[in-house]
């Protein structure tokens, strides 16, 4: 035999274990911290955001500009909301020309709300509720509040802050 065809044959290295899940867990970590990043940004403005909206007339001191336009004032109900699922924002309106918003990831385990009935936000995953007014936790399993959204509202328009 050549050396060559005996190099061949001899069985490549052993890879370490420790080596193999040290490479899976830093590429998990490296998703999930990837998908944490993502959804913060689409959520929120900025971190601590009130969340509410003064109705048109207010002037425009709260206001950034330059965001998405979600929808006209009229088609978010009295008492109820709307989810723009595409956005990650719920918009309610609490009271005739009070308009919130908050994130549609649940804090229960970051499914998304889908639907806005009776003064309640839900989610279907396990079934928890939160206020329209304020986004707290009305039934669980979930134990803390939706996160606050910024938006602005001039003249009959919504926009994502």
């Amino acid at each position: 035999m050549s050396s060559e065809s005996l190099q061949r044959a001899q069985p490549a290295p052993a890879i370490c274990r420790r080596t193999i899940l040290a490479a899976l867990g830093a590429a998990g970590a490296t998703a999930a911290l990837t998908a944490c990043g993502g959804s913060d940004d689409s959520s929120s403005g900025s971190s601590g955001s009130s969340g509410s909206s003064e109705p048109s007339g207010s002037g425009g001191s709260g206001g950034s500009g330059g965001g998405e336009a979600l929808a006209k004032t009229s088609e978010i109900p009295e008492g109820g909301g709307k989810v723009f699922a595409d956005q990650k924002v719920v918009v309610t309106q609490p009271t005739a020309g009070e308009f919130k918003a908050f994130s549609t990831t649940c804090p229960h385990q970051k499914q998304q709300v889908n639907a806005v009935d009776n003064g309640l936000i839900t989610c279907p995953a396990h079934g928890s509720q939160f206020s329209v007014t304020d986004g707290s936790v009305e039934k669980g399993p979930a134990t803390s509040a939706l996160t606050a959204a910024n938006i602005t509202v001039e003249g009959d328009s919504i926009t994502l802050a």
